[in-house]
């Protein structure tokens, strides 16, 4: 059952994600509802709490530096990273944390605006939702789409989101400080490049892990086996 589960929401987000050059997903299409159900299956029962996804105690921490318009983040994310949440998320041994990184987006306010918003959502436990959202709808790299009808767009398939909390959260400084964070102990750990990802033991020193593939799941449960191991 678990092969199926994590097929059938590999096999939405992939084709969703393919042909975003071409067109958009429309808001309240067809294809928007098909991504909230498949995105909401994904994740439901796992605890969220700000940018992180998983049990607090779980034993091994990834982090996940991301780009939302980044084209290999949304492989990973629709590819790789769901067998990662079924296999390690769900069953309590990982949780992963999202950070951002600047490197795809082109303009840097719109890099800001669209990371708060996950930030923001976040603020309600569901940043991971409008992550998730995201990376499946993304659309042509340098076409500009991600504008604020887009994001907005996402919000609104975000389950359970007070969109009029979500919106005055966005303007608290404290989102901005955050990804200035982000990108700093990016930079500390020599990152210029998404995805790219810290491994370890929670609680203890990550080291980065470069896997030799972003699509598949099998380095990364390799990392993770490696850690429950140390």
């Amino acid at each position: 059952m678990l092969v199926v589960v994590v097929s059938g929401v590999i096999a939405v987000l992939i084709a969703t994600g393919q042909g975003s050059a071409q067109r958009k997903v429309a808001p309240q299409s067809a294809e928007a509802r098909a991504v909230t159900a498949t995105v909401t299956t994904l994740l439901a029962g796992i605890p969220q709490r700000g940018a992180v996804l998983g049990r607090p105690t779980a034993p091994v921490t990834l982090q996940y530096f991301g780009d939302l318009e980044c084209p290999v983040c949304r492989s990973f994310t629709t590819q790789a990273l769901p067998s990662l949440i079924q296999r390690w998320v769900r069953t309590g041994k990982l949780k992963i944390e999202y950070r951002s990184l600047e490197t795809a987006t082109r303009e840097p306010e719109v890099f800001a605006d669209q990371q708060v918003a996950a930030l923001a959502a976040g603020q309600q436990n569901r940043m991971w939702n409008f992550l998730e959202t995201f990376y499946a709808e993304q659309g042509e790299d340098g076409s500009g789409y991600a504008t604020e009808a887009f994001i907005d767009g996402i919000a609104r398939q975000v389950p359970g989101l007070a969109l009029a909390r979500w919106s005055a959260a966005r303007g608290e400084p404290a989102l901005a400080q955050t990804i200035a964070s982000d990108a700093q102990a990016g930079a500390n750990d020599g990152l210029n490049g998404t995805p790219a990802f810290l491994i370890g033991r929670s609680g203890s020193s990550a080291r980065v892990f470069e896997p030799t593939s972003f699509s598949e799941a099998q380095p990364f449960d390799r990392a993770v086996e490696a850690s429950l191991a140390s």
